[in-house]
């Protein structure tokens, strides 16, 4: 399968933000201060199960449940 890190990383960033802009920037800045340059995915990237397990956990760092 592809593409389901860009996937994970499009819902965390929708979830943060709801719509705003600022946050979304904000919530981009901090993930890729947690090590993951988002740019660097896309619909067509390999999935890696340690980068997957590194954006779950992401997720719960920023109390987001429901990220698959």
């Amino acid at each position: 399968m592809t593409g389901k890190i860009k996937n994970m990383l499009d819902t965390i960033i929708a979830q943060r933000a709801n719509g705003n802009p600022t946050i979304a920037s904000t919530t981009r800045a901090k993930i890729l201060l947690k090590g993951i340059n988002i740019d660097h995915y896309t619909e067509t990237s390999e999935d890696d199960p340690v980068v997957m397990e590194k954006v779950r956990k992401i997720a719960l760092e920023f109390g987001l449940h429901s990220i698959h």
